[in-house]
């Protein structure tokens, strides 16, 4: 399971292996800020509340847009974090920048 907190809906849905948050976010009609899916933008960042383990390793993309203190507060950014497992319980509010 999976609780996604967008602008001004929250959600819990089920969650698919394979598929990033913003994956989940955008199939689920959560109100998830972004503008490009590729991680360049950064407007997908997201606070992880629960769950990190369940998230695939941070991207290449995410090393270049978050500050490494951004990982040890639990950030990511959505369209990077893959979800590990169909089992996976993440608790994941969208917290951009602007």
């Amino acid at each position: 399971m999976i609780e996604l907190t967008g602008r001004t809906i929250t959600k819990k849905v089920e969650a698919e292996e394979g598929l990033t948050l913003l994956d989940h976010a955008m199939k689920h009609e959560v109100d998830w800020s972004y503008s490009c899916t590729r991680g360049t933008c950064a407007r997908c960042r997201c606070l992880i509340v629960e769950g990190a383990e369940h998230l695939e390793e941070i991207t290449d993309a995410e090393w270049d847009r978050l500050e490494p203190e951004e990982f040890e507060e639990g950030y990511r950014l959505g369209c990077q974090a893959v979800v590990a497992s169909d089992h996976a319980h993440i608790v994941a509010k969208n917290k951009t920048y602007f």
